[in-house]
């Protein structure tokens, strides 16, 4: 799985970091960003739910 947080459309909620700070961070700025593109079999579940909670809808799989 592969993952990208839309910058323009993230305002920071920070949901994802909450529910996978494995995989997602918030930069300098307060804005999420993924530490890497490509995830690991063992935090896909948690990417899945941060993708289906997010609520500016930001993270886009490809």
């Amino acid at each position: 799985m592969r993952i990208h947080v839309d910058d323009d459309s993230c305002c920071g909620h920070g949901v994802c970091v909450g529910l996978c700070p494995q995989v997602f961070a918030l930069t300098d700025d307060g804005y999420a960003e993924a530490v890497d593109a490509e995830i690991p079999t063992q935090w896909e579940a948690a990417v899945t739910e941060a993708i289906a909670r997010c609520p500016e809808q930001a993270i886009q799989t490809h």
